[in-house]
């Protein structure tokens, strides 16, 4: 009986594999670049290429800003050896482009969702003024961290990036039976989250995601961080799929 208890203890261990082996705080993830792909088909944030979300932000000083965020149908090796979906992000303020980046993500065999880096720049009368937070993983010790995982649960704790001093967010599950009415239209059994900061335990955001859909709203808690509310999502067409992964930062594309 106590080898069937054993053995049984085993099963459990290795049929949670995708969540025990998230990685948190500064632990090094251990990546095989072949248990990776670009199609990434998590239902709780799918991104196929020509997949387009738009999201109106209001901050905590009232302020209005636009966020796009555009699934190209390029992709790029991370210094890691990964192979990873570019995934367009751009920000603007009474039509002036403010912020600009890529985001680099891959899809382990377990059904995680891995964030690997990101090359961003925030732009003032259309001039780059700063690319701080852009980092890689596989340089200067940063290390990739879980932006969805594939199995979660309420409690399932996760390092969502790495970079020592200028990137160190975290994420836990808190509920997968929530709802959430933006102008997009109204969703139900959301998974929400807890992101927190390491390099500032002030901040706190909520962050809820539909089902097939992906992030729908973020709520600022606090620390600021404010109101981002999904407006519409849709399918652009290949040219401006791939526009959104090879035109420079701070340009515009389709």
């Amino acid at each position: 009986m106590r080898v069937v208890a054993v053995a049984a203890v085993v099963l459990l261990l290795a049929g949670c594999g995708g969540a025990s082996s998230l990685p948190r705080g500064s632990e090094p993830a251990e990546l095989d670049p072949a248990d990776f792909t670009v199609e990434i088909d998590n239902r709780f944030w799918p991104m196929e290429p020509g997949t387009r979300w738009t999201y109106r932000e209001l901050d905590e000083d009232g302020t209005v800003k636009r966020v796009v965020v555009t699934v190209s149908s390029e992709t790029k090796r991370i210094a890691n050896g990964v192979v990873a979906r570019v995934v367009r992000d751009t920000v603007t303020q009474d039509g002036a482009l403010v912020e600009d980046t890529f985001d680099w993500y891959a899809q382990d065999a377990d059904g995680n969702v891995w964030y690997l880096g990101e090359d961003t720049a925030e732009l003032e009368d259309g001039e780059v003024t700063t690319t701080a937070g852009s980092f890689e993983a596989g340089v200067d010790g940063a290390e990739a961290g879980v932006i969805m995982p594939a199995d979660p649960e309420p409690g399932l704790r996760y390092r969502q990036e790495y970079y020592e001093g200028e990137a160190e967010d975290n994420g836990e599950i808190l509920s997968l039976s929530e709802q959430a009415e933006v102008p997009a239209g109204r969703y139900r059994k959301a998974l929400l989250t807890k992101d927190t900061v390491g390099l500032d335990p002030d901040v706190l955001e909520y962050k809820l995601y539909a089902p097939g859909v992906g992030p729908v709203l973020a709520l600022g808690i606090s620390g600021g961080g404010g109101r981002e509310e999904l407006v519409r999502v849709e399918k652009v067409d290949a040219a401006a799929a791939k526009a959104a992964g090879t035109a420079p930062l701070g340009t515009p594309y389709p």
